[in-house]
């Protein structure tokens, strides 16, 4: 009796095992199961979250084929990604930017046409700050309430924030490794001036001029420019005032530079008329005859061009360092 007893209990154990077993297998299978399901979705995923420049979280398209771009530094970026041929709208501004298609459509965003744009359907739009000067209203409003996504990049003061636009702008559109790329080259060119900037000792007092008389306009610190001339082993001379400035001919006078430069590029012949302006012909600059244009877009629009008007500055101010 004992001998049957044990014969069954040992029945009823390797049944259990195989039991056991098998439940390890089927949850095995639907662990496996689990895991292709969730690949699959991610795969399938259409959207995804973003935070903009501004702060504002936008749901966007994975997947970006069609794209207005409303600022012309917005629409250099995306040229220099390789994206300009995905450009089915852009500003005016943007007019002459190489890499866009030519029969793109161009717009005044200061007054956005939203029936043209909706029926140019976008995947996204990339706007600037720019384009909500003078009102607290979001001009593309209307088109975010169409289903459009608005992502914001505001215009960025510092070559920091440039780093981070190009960054912002290359994870929207997927081409992160080519965004590193662009800002990794920045930050070499910028090295290598730096390197030699900071061995002057000399450092020249620079008046930078983004608008003539007789309302000039020029900026102080806290500005990519100022810190370019810095860069560069200048020295601003309104880096004591704050952004953008509208100095006065007599404050100029005063500061008696040592280089003038310019990116006025609407009056003819912009670096003689300000040879010529009466009572600036003490100035160091004018009778050293130091006064040299500086690319208008490439010192103005915060993107990876600025590299050029840094080397255009270099070479102005201290040719025998740059000038090689």
């Amino acid at each position: 009796m004992e001998k049957y007893v044990n014969r069954r209990n040992y029945k009823s154990i390797i049944k259990s095992q195989k039991e056991t077993k098998m439940k390890k297998k089927l949850l095995s299978l639907l662990l496996c199961l689990v895991m292709l399901f969730t690949v699959a979705c991610n795969n399938g995923v259409k959207e995804k979250t973003v935070t903009d420049r501004e702060g504002n979280e936008v749901v966007i398209p994975t997947k970006i084929s069609k794209i207005v771009s409303t600022a012309p530094s917005n629409t250099e970026i995306l040229t220099a990604l390789g994206l300009g041929d995905k450009i089915v709208c852009m500003d005016t501004y943007s007019e002459g930017i190489e890499g866009v298609n030519k029969d793109v459509v161009k717009m005044d965003f200061n007054a956005p046409d939203a029936e043209a744009i909706i029926g140019l359907e976008p995947d996204i739009i990339i706007a600037s700050g720019y384009n909500k000067a003078g009102s607290s209203d979001d001009p593309f409003k209307s088109l975010s309430d169409a289903g459009i996504p608005v992502v914001y990049i505001p215009s960025s003061e510092s070559i920091e924030g440039i780093y981070k636009d190009i960054e912002f702008v290359a994870s929207v559109v997927n081409q992160e490794d080519k965004g590193k790329e662009i800002i990794d080259n920045m930050k070499t060119d910028i090295e290598k001036i730096s390197a030699i900037g900071k061995t002057i000792k000399d450092k020249k007092k620079v008046y930078f001029e983004i608008g003539p008389a007789p309302t000039l306009y020029s900026i102080g610190n806290s500005t990519f420019i100022n810190e370019m001339i810095e860069i560069v082993g200048a020295e601003n001379i309104f880096a004591k005032e704050n952004s953008w400035i509208s100095p006065s001919e007599e404050s100029v006078i005063n500061a008696n530079p040592d280089v003038i430069l310019t990116t006025v590029n609407y009056v003819e012949n912009p670096t003689e008329e300000i040879k010529s302006r009466p009572g600036w012909e003490h100035i160091n600059a004018i009778k050293n005859n130091q006064v040299y244009y500086i690319d208008a877009n490439s010192a103005s629009r915060p993107t990876q061009n600025i590299i050029k008007a840094l080397n255009e500055i270099a070479k102005a101010v201290y040719p025998d360092q740059y000038d090689k």
